[in-house]
């Protein structure tokens, strides 16, 4: 009830704020797994993480070992799998190097939908940006989409007959890749930034750890 107070022996029991859960913001570079071991001994971006007083860093999503760019990983099981859940929707942005420039017709079908193997696929947005310096055949595209399927950006170039040569996340949800963070670096993302992040996947639904105390 609004404006109730909760009381014990006569005394007012005050809630802990819900603790937020922590974020990293790794810049993954080409060559790195999303994998805690690799049999291989192939470097893995768990090897660059700091160590945590309890839990375990979980990667939101993946990203393919030639794919470069934004990666989250977080404390709360709960929270990554939210994140990943096609029921929220949450948008990943990328640049995307492909061989050869996309005709107008092709641009209308990867953003109406395009079948491949495990059902259709589109693009909420698809914007041309530049050729490579030197004139060159490659051609630089940025892309929305609303989901996470396995290799998903560079099978729908594919399949129009344009193989991807590079491919960069720049963003998840609200969170962008910062501007100067090398490959193989982290920062901590701001509790703003977390917030915000909740409130693409209902804080509410997440935020109910505070304690009584």
């Amino acid at each position: 009830m609004p404006g109730a107070r909760v009381a014990f022996d006569g005394r007012p029991v005050v809630g802990r704020p819900a603790a937020l859960p922590r974020l990293l913001i790794y810049h993954k570079p080409a060559g790195e797994l999303v994998t805690r071991s690799d049999p291989q001994g192939r470097p893995t971006v768990f090897d660059r993480l700091p160590v945590l007083a309890r839990g375990r860093w979980i990667a939101v999503g993946r990203l393919d070992l030639d794919t470069s760019g934004l990666l989250l990983l977080t404390d709360s099981g709960e929270l990554a799998a939210r994140l990943m859940h096609p029921r929220h929707a949450v948008e990943r942005v990328y640049l995307v190097r492909v061989l050869g420039a996309l005709s107008g017709a092709e641009r209308v079908r990867l953003c109406r939908g395009i079948r491949l193997e495990d059902g259709v696929a589109r693009f909420a947005r698809l914007e041309p940006l530049r050729a490579d310096a030197g004139g060159g055949a490659n051609r630089w595209y940025r892309v929305a989409l609303a989901e996470g399927r396995r290799r998903e950006v560079r099978r729908m170039f594919e399949a129009l007959g344009h193989p991807v040569s590079r491919l960069i996340r720049v963003r998840f949800g609200p969170i962008g890749l910062p501007r100067g963070l090398p490959p193989g670096r982290w920062v901590e993302a701001s509790p703003a930034q977390v917030r915000a992040t909740l409130a693409a996947v209902d804080r509410e639904a997440i935020a109910e750890r505070s304690e009584i105390g």
